[in-house]
């Protein structure tokens, strides 16, 4: 269960043109990472942005909801093999990684596992996603299995929020709707 909302980061992993047209729904994927962007920003909570080195541009729809865009270009499948992504994820100071990206079976799954045991971390169910469905099924159940939460970005939000009845509350609502 996430605590607070200001330990929080949000990685978005490599939602890049070149590699986004071939993934398993990836309209429904990049909507989710958008309202998840639109989220963070509600909610205050930074995001991280990384692009594998050769795959293209972040996609617009996701690039254009974050102030100051500055991705994180790698070359490594875990972006904490990447010394600019684990300073920036230091700078923030947060003890909980919400993660949402692709691919889900390569460069989300080695994220979150290297996260495990530094960090709290919370897959995005609905928000990665890999170039076939059994890949994603198979590392949706290796993170669970490690210990990573897996859930969904509707669950992330009210767990998050934690009540109604709050201006963020109805800020987030049309992201729901």
């Amino acid at each position: 269960m996430i605590k607070e909302s200001s330990k929080c980061v949000l990685v978005i992993i490599d939602a890049q043109e070149r590699l986004m047209p071939v993934i398993a729904n990836n309209e429904a994927i990049a909507k989710t990472m958008q309202d998840l962007v639109q989220f963070a920003n509600i909610m205050e909570i930074p995001v991280l942005v990384t692009e594998q080195l050769k795959l293209g541009p972040t996609l617009e729809k996701i690039s254009g909801l974050i102030k100051d865009f500055q991705p994180i270009s790698k070359i490594s499948f875990s972006c904490f093999e990447c010394e600019e992504f684990v300073a920036a994820l230091d700078k923030t100071g947060a003890d909980t990684l919400i993660i949402a990206g692709v691919e889900a079976h390569i460069c989300v799954c080695q994220t979150a596992l290297d996260a495990l045991g530094r960090y709290d971390v919370h897959v995005i169910a609905d928000a990665v996603s890999s170039r076939t469905d059994f890949n994603l099924q198979a590392a949706l159940a290796r993170l669970r299995q490690e210990g990573a939460t897996v859930t969904t970005k509707e669950m992330l939000f009210y767990e998050i929020l934690k009540k109604a009845g709050t201006p963020r509350f109805k800020e987030t609502l049309k992201l729901v709707k």
